[in-house]
């Protein structure tokens, strides 16, 4: 685990090839699966992720936005079986995110497995009244959402 002021990085060894594992991460149908912190509900659309760019819809429910809520998506980083990211914002149509990032990083290793980091990065958050949230999400609960991919990706 790396962790600094404005962002933290957890990774896993997982037993899966990378291409499963990107496979999972870019349907966001399968989202709550794999979030350890228990904020995700349901993928408003269902199609696969498929560049930068593209924009997916998340319910959402958490104290910290009075309970149920929608975020946004937008797609900041696709390589296919190595890397997938998004920037989320609260509202609709917004050309501009507040900041933060989720970015799934996957190395194919000689055995067959798959190293997974997984970044929570609000380096670029600027409003005042939302930085005092961050870290909203933990690095035990980034670690729960890796085991949950594991998880996740052997069940199919």
């Amino acid at each position: 685990m790396a962790t600094n002021e404005t962002s933290i990085t957890v990774t896993r060894t997982i037993d899966a090839p990378a291409k499963d594992i990107f496979a999972l991460l870019t349907l966001p149908a399968r989202h709550k699966e794999f979030d350890g912190s228990g904020f995700v509900r349901s993928a408003e659309n269902t199609e696969r992720i498929t560049k930068v760019g593209e924009q997916f819809a998340m319910n959402m429910e958490g104290e910290h936005m009075g309970g149920e809520y929608t975020t946004y998506n937008h797609v900041s980083a696709f390589d296919e079986n190595k890397m997938v990211g998004w920037k989320p914002t609260p509202e609709q149509g917004a050309e501009e995110t507040p900041g933060w990032e989720w970015l799934y990083q996957l190395t194919s290793l000689d055995s067959g497995d798959t190293e997974v980091s997984l970044t929570y990065d609000w380096s670029k958050v600027t409003d005042p009244k939302l930085l005092p949230l961050f870290p909203l999400v933990s690095a035990e609960q980034m670690e729960e959402s890796l085991g949950l991919l594991a998880a996740a990706v052997t069940k199919g």
